[in-house]
C-alpha cells in the first residue's frame, strides 16, 4: 500500500520509518528538509515526568500576572489575544477536576512507555550511544519552593514514576557547577537527554530511505478523496498517490485538518533556545528549575538553554529577548556559565488546549490518520507514537486504548 506521511519532524520521520519496516511503501513529505522545524531546536530531553496537564488551575490563575510581565514564563503578544481567545476557553474547560484526572492518566499512559520505546528504537537503528545514562535534576531554592511543586511530585508518586529527593549536601557532588543557592533537588532518573536530536531525525530519515522509503520536498496544498484517500496534492501541480495519509505536521497540522473537514483547536507555543558552544562548565544531568521556568541540557554541541512559552501565532517574527531571559536565569543556577559563543533559535510547538496529543484515525475519511499536538513532548513521545500509530494503521491492536486521543474529542 502507498502511504504518505505529511511532516518530517521527529514524529513523522519515526512513523515513516516504522511503517516502512512493516512493509508499507512510504513517502515522507515536508516543505523543508527532515528535522528543520521544532525537532531542530527542542530541549533534547526524553521528559517522561512532564505529563502534568498545563490546564490545571495553579497554572491558569497565574497567567494574567505573567502576561503583564515581559519576562514571565508565559507571554501572549497583545495583538494575538483576540485570536487566542477560543483556544483559551477550551484550555479553561480542560481544568475541571474530573477532566484533569482523565488527562493525567492519559498522559501517564503515554509517558510510562516513552523511555523503553525510545531505547528500543535506538537499539533497532544502531543509535544507542545517542542517549545519556544520566537523568534530570529539578532544582529548588528551599523547602517553600519545593512545596509549591509538590502537586507534580504527588502525581509521579500516584503513577509510580521513579524519583529521588536530594538534600543540599548531596547536590554538589552530583553537579559541582551548581550554585549554593540550590537548597534541594529531585532526581528524575528516567528523564534522559539526547546528544543530538536533529542528528537523530537525520539518522532515522537515512535509515528510512535505506529501507526503500522516499522523501519528497513540497508544500501540501490539497487532498483528493472519494470513498477514501486517493492523492496528496503538492504545490507546482505534483500529485502523490496515497492509499493512506498520516498528518503529523506539528503546528501546521491544524490548517491541514481543517481542509479535510476535521478542524482541531491547534495553536503554536513558540519555544526558544540558546545553544552555547563553549559554556565553560560541564554538566552530567539536565537541570530544570520550576520556579524560574528554564531548562539546561548537555548536548554534543555544548549546552542548550531554553524555557518559557510565547503565544504569537505562526507568522510573527521571533523575539529573542525570550532567549536572553532564560540564559540569565540559568546563570543563577550555574554562576560560571559563559555565554559568548552561542546561537539562538525559535520554533513552533503544536499545542492543544488539553495538552495530550491526537493519535487517531479520521472520523470522516477512510485511510486518513492524525498524529499531532504533542506540545513539549514531541521527542519524548516520538518512538511511542510511531509504535502506536504503526499498530493502528496496519490493523494491529495497539497496547493502549487510543480512544482518549481521538481527533473528534473536542
Amino acid at each position: 500500500m502507498a502511504t504518505v506521511v505529511v511532516g518530517a519532524g521527529i514524529i513523522g520521520t519515526a512513523i515513516a520509518h516504522d511503517l516502512q519496516r512493516r512493509g508499507r511503501q512510504v513517502v515522507l513529505v515536508d516543505r523543508d528538509a527532515p528535522g528543520r522545524g521544532a525537532s531542530f531546536g527542542n530541549m533534547a530531553s526524553i521528559a517522561v515526568t512532564e505529563f502534568m496537564p498545563a490546564s490545571r488551575p495553579s497554572v491558569w490563575k497565574q497567567i494574567p500576572g505573567w502576561m503583564l510581565d515581559p519576562e514571565g514564563p508565559v507571554r501572549v503578544r497583545p495583538s494575538y489575544m483576540p485570536r487566542l481567545a477560543p483556544w483559551f476557553l477550551r484550555f479553561l474547560a480542560a481544568s475541571r477536576p474530573s477532566r484533569l484526572r482523565e488527562l493525567e492518566a492519559q498522559g501517564a499512559a503515554l509517558c510510562g512507555r516513552a523511555l523503553d520505546d525510545t531505547l528500543d528504537l535506538l537499539r533497532d537503528t544502531g543509535l544507542s550511544d545517542q542517549i545519556s545514562d544520566e537523568g534530570c535534576l529539578s532544582l529548588y531554592a528551599d523547602e517553600a519552593e519545593f512545596r509549591t511543586d509538590r502537586d507534580h511530585i504527588e502525581l509521579l508518586e500516584r503513577f509510580g514514576f521513579p524519583h529521588e529527593v536530594i538534600g543540599r549536601q548531596a547536590i554538589r557532588p552530583l553537579e559541582p557547577a551548581l550554585s549554593d543557592k540550590v537548597g534541594m533537588a529531585v532526581l528524575f532518573p528516567q528523564n534522559r537527554s539526547m546528544k543530538d536530536p536533529y542528528g537523530l531525525v537525520l539518522a532515522l530519515a537515512s535509515r528510512f530511505v535505506g529501507l526503500g522509503g522516499r522523501i519528497e520536498r513540497g508544500d501540501v496544498v490539497g487532498f483528493n478523496r472519494s470513498d477514501r484517500m486517493r492523492e496528496v496534492a503538492l504545490g507546482g501541480g505534483r500529485h502523490l498517490p496515497a492509499d493512506e495519509v498520516v498528518i503529523c505536521a506539528g503546528a501546521h497540522s491544524g490548517r491541514l485538518a481543517k481542509s479535510l473537514g476535521e478542524p482541531i483547536p491547534m495553536e503554536t507555543e513558540r519555544g526558544y533556545h540558546t545553544q552555547i558552544m563553549a559554556p565553560g562548565i560541564g554538566l552530567r544531568h539536565s537541570i530544570i528549575w520550576p520556579a524560574k521556568a528554564f531548562m539546561v541540557t548537555p548536548t554534543s554541541g555544548g549546552i542548550r538553554v531554553g524555557g518559557t512559552v510565547e503565544m504569537a501565532g505562526l507568522d510573527a517574527a521571533p523575539d529573542y529577548r525570550r532567549s536572553k531571559v532564560t540564559v540569565r536565569r540559568a546563570q543563577e543556577a550555574l554562576p560560571n556559565l559563559r555565554c559568548e559563543d552561542f546561537s539562538e533559535w525559535m520554533g513552533h510547538r503544536p499545542a492543544l488546549p488539553d495538552t495530550i496529543p491526537i493519535l487517531s484515525a479520521s472520523a470522516r475519511t477512510k485511510g486518513l490518520f492524525y498524529a499531532t499536538g504533542h506540545g513539549h513532548l514531541g521527542l519524548t513521545l516520538a518512538a511511542t507514537t510511531a509504535r502506536l500509530m504503526g499498530d493502528l494503521i496496519t490493523g494491529k491492536r495497539p497496547p493502549i486504548d487510543l480512544h482518549p486521543y481521538r481527533i473528534n474529542r473536542y
